[in-house]
C-alpha cells in the first residue's frame, strides 16, 4: 500500500514538473555576437533540434508571434524566469547524449560559479534534482569522480541525470563530487564562515546540496540587509 501510494506521488510530481519545464516564461537570450532580444522562453522544447549536435530553446517575441528555434551555438547565454542559463561544452571527456553545446544553469554566481547541467547520460537540460545517483568522471585540481543525480524529463526526453560543476566560468567547468564535496562548496561560499564551519562537520554532501544552496542563500541575504 505504502509502495504504490509512494510511486503514485513520484508521478504525479513528474507530471508536475514536466509541465514547468515546457512552459513559456518571460526571459531573453544574449546571441554570439552580444545582441539581446527579450520576449519568451522555453527552455526545453519538444521537437527536432536545428542542429543535431546542439541543444536548443524557442523564443516568441510576443504570445502572437510564431515560435523560432534558437541553437545553443548561436547563443551566449538565456534567461528564463528567474534562472540564468550559459552555453556550455560538456567537460573532460563527458557526453551530453551526444551534444557537443548544451546549457548550464547558474546556481551560484560567485568568483567560484556552481553550475547545474546534464550528466555523462540522458536527455535536455532538466534543473530539478531526482531520487537515484550516478558518476562520471572527473579530474583536475580537487581530483575524485563527478557525482550527478538522476532525473527524468520531458520535451528532449528520456531518463537523464543532472551534475553539479565547478568553475571560473563554463571553460574551466569540473563536475563537483563526493571527494572534492566539502573543499569545492567552502571555497565557493567561502564569505559565509558559518556556512563553511556546517560544511566542515559534514552536515551537507551531495545529496543534499540543494539545502546547502538555500541555506547560504539565506545567510548571505540576511547580513546584507
Amino acid at each position: 500500500m505504502r509502495l504504490s501510494l509512494y510511486i503514485t506521488i513520484l508521478f504525479c510530481l513528474f507530471n508536475a514538473l514536466t509541465a514547468r519545464a515546457q512552459k513559456w516564461l518571460p526571459g531573453s537570450f544574449t546571441d554570439n555576437k552580444g545582441n539581446t532580444e527579450t520576449g519568451f522562453v522555453r527552455i526545453d522544447p519538444p521537437g527536432k533540434a536545428p542542429v543535431k549536435t546542439e541543444a536548443f530553446i524557442e523564443f516568441r517575441e510576443n504570445e502572437k508571434m510564431n515560435p523560432i528555434k534558437l541553437s545553443a551555438g548561436e547563443l551566449r547565454s538565456v534567461k528564463a524566469g528567474i534562472d540564468s542559463f550559459l552555453v556550455a561544452y560538456a567537460p573532460g571527456n563527458q557526453n551530453w547524449n551526444g551534444k557537443e553545446l548544451d546549457f548550464v544553469k547558474v546556481v551560484l554566481d560567485e568568483d567560484i560559479k556552481l553550475y547545474l547541467g546534464k550528466g555523462s547520460r540522458g536527455g535536455g537540460f532538466g534543473i530539478t534534482p531526482g531520487l537515484s545517483g550516478g558518476f562520471g568522471a572527473g579530474s583536475g585540481t580537487y581530483g575524485g569522480v563527478g557525482g550527478g543525480v538522476g532525473i527524468a524529463l520531458g520535451g528532449r526526453g528520456g531518463k537523464s541525470k543532472t551534475m553539479y560543476y565547478f568553475g571560473a566560468n563554463t571553460a574551466e567547468m569540473q563536475p563537483v563530487s563526493p571527494a572534492n564535496f566539502n573543499d569545492i562548496m567552502s571555497d565557493i561560499m567561502i564569505d559565509e564562515p558559518e556556512v563553511v564551519e556546517q560544511i566542515r562537520m559534514n552536515k551537507y554532501n551531495l545529496g543534499n546540496i540543494e539545502k546547502l544552496i538555500e541555506y547560504y542563500n539565506k545567510s548571505k541575504a540576511s547580513r546584507q540587509q
